[in-house]
C-alpha cells in the first residue's frame, strides 16, 4: 500500500499524520509500527489518523497510535499538530475545532500569537478510572519497583500518568523506571511516567517516559498531569511554564472542577509517500 503522509512535531514530540478524511483506509497495528520505526520507516513517537467524526458535535475524529502500534486515548501535542493541519488544508475556516478522541471530545483554539491552545479536560484521581489498582484514592502512592520504593502521584488526563517530584531531572532514572512500570501489575493499561523538578512556583522542568514510545522530547498530557499534581500539593501556581527537552509549554489550571488548558506550538517537518 502506498501512503501519503505529513511529518510534524510539537517541541520535538514528532508525529506522522495520515489524512483519511476523504477516504476510508484500514491500517493495521503492524503497519503503524512499520511507519513509526526510526530505522526502517519514517520514524515518530505517534501516528495520528485524520478521519470523519462519528460524533455529530465534533469536526473530526482524532485517532492516536503509539509507536508500538497500540491506540491510545489522548495526546495534547498531537492535537495541536492535527488542528494546524486541518486548518492549513482548509478543512475548516474558524478559530475553534472540536476533535473526537478516544478519551472524549477535545476543544482546540487558534490564538492570535500563532500558538494553539487545547482544552485537555478534567484531571481524574479515581483509581478505577485511571486505571490504577488501589483500594482507596490517595494524593500519592508508594510503589515497589526494581527492588526499591518510589513515591508517585497517579492520575488520568484522559490517559494514565504517574508523577515523581525529584531534586534533579537530569539524574532521574527515566528509561529504567519508565520501562519497569509498564510491566507493573498496578497499571492495567501501562502508564506515562514523569519526573518533575520544581524550578519556581511558576516553572518546572520535566522528563517523560511515554508508554509504547520511551522517553520523548515533550509530552503535553504529562505536562498537564505534572502541573495538576504540583498545584494540588500547593507547590505550583495556576499558570506554569513546563520546560522539556524540546522546549516550553504553558499549562493553565484554575484548580477544582476546572479543565486543564495546554498552550504551545505545532510545526511541519516534511511531506512524503511510503510503501508499507
Amino acid at each position: 500500500m502506498q501512503l501519503k503522509f505529513t511529518k510534524m512535531h510539537a517541541l520535538g514530540n514528532d508525529f506522522i499524520l495520515l489524512d483519511f478524511y476523504e477516504q476510508s483506509i484500514e491500517i493495521t497495528s503492524s503497519q503503524i509500527c512499520e511507519l513509526a520505526s526510526r530505522n526502517t520507516g519514517v520514524g515518530c513517537d505517534q501516528v495520528l489518523l485524520i478521519e470523519k467524526p462519528r460524533d455529530p458535535s465534533a469536526d473530526f475524529r482524532y485517532r492516536i497510535f503509539n509507536a508500538d502500534g497500540n491506540e491510545v486515548e489522548q495526546c495534547g501535542n498531537g492535537a495541536r499538530c492535527f488542528a494546524k493541519y486541518v486548518l492549513d488544508h482548509k478543512y475548516i475556516n474558524k478559530k475553534n475545532v472540536v476533535l473526537e478522541a478516544k478519551a472524549g471530545l477535545m476543544d482546540v483554539e487558534f490564538n492570535d500569537d500563532g500558538s494553539i491552545s487545547v482544552n485537555m479536560g478534567h484531571p481524574c484521581f479515581q483509581p478505577n478510572l485511571i486505571p490504577f489498582i488501589s483500594e482507596e484514592e490517595k494524593s500519592s502512592y508508594s510503589i515497589d519497583v526494581l527492588g526499591s520504593t518510589i513515591e508517585l502521584a497517579i492520575l488520568s488526563m484522559g490517559n494514565p500518568h504517574a508523577v515523581a517530584i525529584v531534586d534533579n531531572v537530569n539524574t532521574a532514572p527515566v528509561e529504567e523506571l519508565g520501562s519497569a512500570l509498564q510491566k507493573h501489575s498496578l497499571f492495567p493499561n501501562q502508564v506515562n511516567l514523569s519526573f518533575m523538578q520544581l524550578l519556581s512556583s511558576s516553572q518546572i522542568q520535566l522528563r517523560v517516559y511515554e508508554r509504547g514510545v520511551g522517553e520523548t522530547y515533550a509530552c503535553g498530557s504529562a505536562a498537564c498531569a505534572a502541573v495538576v499534581v504540583g498545584n494540588t500539593q500547593g507547590k505550583l501556581e495556576n499558570e506554569v511554564t513546563v520546560t522539556q527537552k524540546g522546549g516550553d509549554l504553558m499549562v493553565i489550571w484554575e484548580g477544582g472542577g476546572n479543565p486543564v488548558f495546554l498552550k504551545g506550538s505545532a510545526t511541519y517537518i516534511y511531506e512524503g509517500e511510503i510503501q508499507i
